[in-house]
């Protein structure tokens, strides 16, 4: 046990130093603006008052630019962190479904899909492993949780969600109702291994 203890800390130790972080922030900036670009056409065809309900994975992985950039300069946001942690989780779980979903339903499994796999289990898992640095409070995840469903509500009430491939598009109401689901379990997520366990933080090395 204290083998396995002594083995955390040092790869959490690794995950923290300045290098790594500064490592995660350029990753993070060109992921984000590479999801921006792959948003593009359907940017372009959104009406200006829904633009921002649009990009969900850039969104999330900009916020976890700000997260880093907030490690790097020791001045954290716990209200940045809840934003970060939720849609980090929720879109990158969301999307890892959705794309195996589609190949499920006959769509082809090419590059791009594997890619888009990979890269966003990588943002949920950023999510988890940065999880006991957040300082999140109550009111932080709350905002967090107003924001994922009024997203959802822009999203599928007024069919601004992500283009999804036309073999899955007959599940849309059901896809609706996941990813509503899926925000309330990736809140609940972030209030068990964050929120509740103050007595558990750990505190960025200096």
């Amino acid at each position: 046990m204290k083998g396995r203890a002594g083995m955390l800390a040092y790869l959490y130790g690794l995950l923290t130093k300045r290098i790594s972080l500064w490592l995660l922030l350029i990753i993070n900036v060109l992921g984000t603006i590479y999801g921006f670009y792959w948003y593009g056409d359907q940017l372009a065809a959104t009406p200006l008052h829904f633009i921002w309900f649009v990009p969900d994975s850039p969104t999330a992985s900009l916020f976890f630019v700000f997260v880093l950039i907030g490690f790097l300069s020791r001045k954290q946001s716990g209200l940045i962190e809840a934003l970060a942690a939720v849609t980090l989780l929720k879109y990158g779980v969301w999307a890892v479904v959705m794309n195996t979903f589609q190949v499920m339903e006959g769509a082809p499994l090419h590059w791009q899909i594997i890619m888009l796999n990979v890269s966003h289990a990588g943002m949920a898992l950023q999510a988890l492993l940065f999880m006991p640095y957040f300082r999140i409070k109550k009111g932080h995840l709350a905002a967090a949780l107003l924001w994922t469903v009024f997203n959802d509500f822009i999203d599928y009430h007024f069919h601004m969600h992500p283009w999804l491939s036309a073999r899955i598009m007959p599940y849309i109401d059901g896809i609706g109702w996941f990813t509503f689901l899926l925000g309330l379990v990736c809140v609940a997520t972030v209030y068990f291994l964050n929120v509740r366990q103050r007595a558990l933080r750990i505190n960025l090395p200096r």
